[in-house]
């Protein structure tokens, strides 16, 4: 909250207020609009990821939107919210299965942000004039995302869940011999979908990289209606600068500060001003909150309408 009040004085609220009162109706519009299609591509991706997808797809829609609620409220680095969605699937997708599907989702999700830091890098060495420092900072960011990615999927194909109820036994912590079990069939489960079910984990990442393409379309709007001249392939850069900047501020709820901090600069890198920034950020943030209280309500609908064990295919 220190660096939205600093940047606050610093840009100016005169100026953030006039931006606001710019946007006036249209507000509304950027709220809903593009964030419905990017929840729905997001789901797609998800639903390509389980061992088995469940037939529903509005409930899976809306026990995504419950735990992005979550990630998004609690201090939990993104991790409460997955262990939502996989107790809400219950009982018609085994704990099992959806903790499996909900880590599977998460490492499409990475390679995605890869992917889209990949093709913001081209576009700002396409579109800015003196790219060198952008570029290197975001070669370093895309270098480090990388590791993290084949970390994590080296991780999950060496067993590291099972190992981990071994390891806490060790330390007098046992999960108990059915936690045990169920720890090292997520591990078999994680190993097949990585190694039977690798087509339908590249189409997984290809819809998350489709929603996060549908999501740059937000940037593109909050900044013509300010005024401002953008192009789709700037705003398609601007997202991808942003989501590395997410990346690695995943332990901080929401990603607060960090986010309006480094849009700012990614910002005013393109020649759009650090206020048109901060006000994006800002009318984000305002949208964040609109669908937190969606996901909440979809928590509350799921919770009433359990369905029965089994679903599958």
């Amino acid at each position: 909250m220190l660096v939205i009040a600093y940047l606050t004085f610093r840009i100016g609220p005169d100026a953030i207020w006039s931006a606001f009162a710019t946007l006036s109706w249209r507000l509304l519009l950027v709220l809903v609009f593009p964030t419905g299609l990017v929840v729905i591509a997001d789901t797609l991706a998800w639903h390509y990821a389980f061992p088995r997808p469940p037939r529903s797809f509005g409930r899976l829609l809306g026990i995504r939107l419950a735990g992005d609620a979550v990630n998004l409220a609690t201090p939990t680095a993104s991790v409460g919210g997955d262990l939502v969605k996989a107790y809400l699937l219950r009982p018609r997708v085994p704990l099992r299965e959806g903790l499996a599907s909900v880590i599977a989702d998460k490492t499409t999700g990475v390679l995605s942000q890869v992917l889209a830091l990949g093709g913001g890098m081209v576009a700002v060495a396409l579109l800015l004039p003196s790219p060198r420092a952008v570029l290197t900072t975001s070669a370093a960011a895309l270098a480090l995302e990388v590791v993290c990615l084949v970390g994590f999927i080296a991780i999950q194909l060496k067993g590291a869940i099972g190992g981990g109820g071994r390891l806490m036994a060790k330390l007098s912590m046992s999960p108990g011999p059915e936690r045990q079990a169920m720890l090292d069939g997520m591990d078999r489960m994680l190993r097949a979908l990585y190694l039977e079910r690798t087509p339908s984990l590249a189409i997984s990442a290809i819809w998350h990289l489709v929603g996060f393409t549908l999501g740059t379309i937000e940037i593109y709007l909050v900044v013509r209606f300010l005024g401002v001249p953008i192009s789709p392939m700037a705003a398609f850069a601007i997202g991808a600068l942003g989501s590395a900047v997410k990346f690695f501020s995943f332990m901080v709820p929401a990603s607060l500060g960090a986010l309006e901090g480094g849009n700012v600069a990614i910002f005013s890198a393109f020649g759009l001003g650090g206020a048109v920034g901060l006000t994006y950020t800002l009318v984000r943030r305002l949208r964040e909150l609109v669908w937190i209280a969606a996901g909440f309500l979809a928590s509350h609908l799921v919770s009433l309408a359990p369905g029965t064990p089994g679903e599958g295919p």
